[in-house]
């Protein structure tokens, strides 16, 4: 595979070479052509003089270099090379300078280095919530809108992102590809696994302002913070009592409803 990048990028050199020489549509189409071959034959199977016989005709804005292992097409060959070198040697040139985190291209470390900065570029018309990126934004949008365009195969569940549709589509498959190195513990999604690690390393990161009191997650902060603000956004639709979280709510219903789902393996008394 490493040769094969070499080979392409070596190529890609004498690409622009022929473009300096051929400065007409056609000979640039020739030029197209013996990218195309060298990609789809592979170098040991590739000939020039086998491929210059097949001209083809370009247009203005056509991506005439592609890359048929993945179907990704560009429009100059400067930006073909630089793919192939991304893509097939795996180098990271563009490190951050905070803290040494490296990335294929600059786009990437540009929105990463907004970590550091807090910059959020992004902003959400409809609540005025921000972004480090244009992505999030876009699935944050969604919430507003209620479209769910990703939408699962097996049972018909919808998503507002790809990566949510990916991560419950596990639950079908059974796959858990993420796991503790201390205890081994596996995860469906990625973000579950460094919170869990917090366990192990007793890292609580958030913190509350009013009291001081610390949490290994973000919502269980967010949560907790009702407490000070008496905010009691949870209410019962049978008696109409309030309550901070959906958990203590869920729990209260069960007087109404009379359920008891925990059951005492000695005697079979619920709960």
């Amino acid at each position: 595979m490493l040769e094969n990048a070499r080979n392409l990028l070596s190529l890609g050199k004498d690409i622009r070479f022929e473009m300096k020489e051929h400065t007409t549509e056609q000979n640039l189409s020739v030029v197209k052509s013996l990218k195309t071959r060298f990609i789809s034959d592979g170098p040991a199977n590739f000939t020039w003089q086998e491929s210059c016989d097949e001209p083809e005709k370009i247009h203005i804005g056509e991506k005439s270099y592609d890359d048929k292992r993945i179907g990704k097409a560009f429009t100059e060959s400067g930006a073909l090379n630089r793919h192939l070198q991304r893509i097939y040697t795996g180098k990271k040139h563009y490190e951050c300078n905070q803290c040494g985190k490296a990335f294929t291209q600059r786009g990437p470390l540009i929105a990463h280095q907004r970590i550091h900065t807090g910059e959020k570029p992004y902003k959400c018309n409809q609540c005025g919530k921000a972004f480090t990126q244009m992505g999030p934004l876009t699935a944050h949008q969604r919430t507003h809108t209620g479209e769910k365009p990703y939408k699962c195969n097996q049972c018909g569940k919808a998503f507002t992102q790809r990566g949510a549709l990916t991560g419950h589509q596990r639950i079908h498959t059974g796959e858990n590809p993420y796991e503790c190195n201390q205890c081994g513990k596996t995860f469906k999604y990625k973000h579950s696994l460094p919170v869990h690690q917090r366990i192990h390393n007793e890292d609580k990161p958030y913190k509350c302002n009013e009291c001081g009191k610390a949490f290994r997650q973000k919502g269980a902060l967010n949560v907790h913070q009702r407490i000070h603000i008496r905010e009691k956004p949870y209410k019962c639709n049978q008696c109409g009592k309030a309550f901070t979280n959906q958990r203590a709510l869920t729990v209260h219903q069960r007087i109404h409803t009379g359920e008891k789902p925990y059951k005492c393996n000695q005697c079979a008394k619920t709960f």
